[in-house]
């Protein structure tokens, strides 16, 4: 049987650049992740012999010669990172998979050992799943579906302003659909799609590969940085020396949105393209981020919002319609495109729950997206940043 994952590229971009952030400024963090099913009554254990095989073919994997010199060839990674690349393999070692008195994996390792662990497994354990459990994919349904959202996307939104990417190699429900899914996009919407998180796909259909970072980022800042208080804009300046200009989306969400517009004053407003959002009302949100730039003397039309919470072409066509003319606006959309075939989709996530040590949280504006083990840490951060 041919394995899920073939290729270590098969991934979204934000864990690259994640990871070359990582080898450079924080190369001896320790960090641990956690696994979560956000879907009750979901049972993975009868299929852990199946996981624990993929998990194992992905540990053998190394990156190829072509894989480099494709990752070469973009403008914001260095050639030490390339280099570090070429002798990276993903270590079994650094997993434990848990069975009582539920399914689990836990990852513990160096962070710049295991950021490349997420997105895989999770593709590898929703897949595994999903052809357990649904012996004869209804394609056609699937297909005629994404029929409907390039046909929604040509007639309610015919504007070539609007403009989305692929973000569904985590929850996809296979790697064939996903890059049938793509193709088919990149061909019907060529005005409108403008690229994917899925380096793999980016380089094999000559797309753009879309992302910066991702909360983990942030979050093991708590630990890294010289003060809590200040975790959030030692976060954004380290990006900010990292990339210096390239990469300049922020994510707005780690701390809740009240933090954010505390911390992102004008230095950041000017220095950073756009912020994305990915919890609580977009529309909201976005009309605080523009009256934040406002604020600042700074015009919104030359800077972009990223919307990437759980989002369908309805809901994009209403945050589109409402920000038009008033700021750039870009979405990311991925369950609803990558596993869409009248199944129920999985809600899974793995993410860093402690780093060197410490427990670091997410707090999110969407109470069931927060992340924290630590019940003491967590009041403590909310009182440092005088959330409610």
């Amino acid at each position: 049987m041919t394995m899920i994952i073939e290729s270590l590229l098969d991934t979204d971009l934000y864990k690259f650049t994640m990871m070359q952030a990582v080898l450079h400024r924080f190369p001896g963090a320790m960090v641990e992740y956690r696994f979560k099913c956000r879907n009750a009554g979901i049972d993975f254990r009868p299929y852990i012999d199946e996981i624990k095989d993929e998990f194992k073919a992905l540990c053998a994997l190394r990156f190829q010669n072509d894989e480099l010199a494709y990752l070469r060839e973009i403008s914001f990674f260095k050639s030490d990172f390339i280099d570090f690349l070429r002798l990276f393999q993903l270590n079994y070692d650094f997993i434990e998979i848990v069975t009582e008195p539920e399914f689990d994996i836990v990852l513990r390792g160096p962070w710049l050992h295991t950021i490349m662990f997420e997105v895989p497994l999770l593709a590898i354990v929703g897949e595994v799943y999903y052809r357990n459990t649904v012996s004869e994919p209804n394609l056609s349904e699937g297909r005629e579906r994404l029929q409907n959202k390039i046909n929604f996307t040509k007639s309610t939104l015919n504007s070539e302003q609007f403009k989305f990417a692929d973000y569904g190699t985590r929850r996809r429900f296979s790697k064939v659909w996903h890059e049938e899914v793509v193709q088919e996009l990149a061909a019907k919407l060529p005005r409108n799609f403008t690229g994917t998180s899925n380096v793999l796909f980016a380089k094999k259909y000559n797309l753009k590969p879309i992302g910066t970072m991702a909360h983990e980022y942030l979050q093991a800042c708590q630990s890294l940085g010289p003060r809590l208080i200040y975790s959030q804009k030692f976060a954004f300046e380290n990006w900010a020396q990292e990339y210096r200009g390239e990469l300049g989306i922020a994510l707005s969400d780690v701390y809740g949105l009240s933090a954010f517009l505390n911390d992102f004053d004008m230095y950041f407003c000017k220095l950073f393209d756009g912020a994305r959002h990915d919890s609580g009302d977009p529309i909201k949100w976005g009309d605080a981020i523009i009256r934040l730039y406002e604020k600042y003397r700074v015009d919104p039309r030359t800077k972009t919002l990223v919307f990437s919470d759980s989002l369908n072409f309805i809901k994009a066509a209403e945050i589109f319609n409402h920000f038009k003319d008033r700021i750039n606006t870009s979405f990311g959309i991925g369950t609803f495109i990558t596993n869409d075939l009248g199944y129920d989709a999985l809600q899974n996530v793995i993410k860093m729950v402690e780093c060197n040590g410490q427990p670091v949280a997410k707090v999110s504006d969407t109470p069931d997206k927060m992340i924290c083990r630590d019940p003491s840490y967590l009041a403590y951060l909310k009182q440092v940043f005088n959330m409610k």
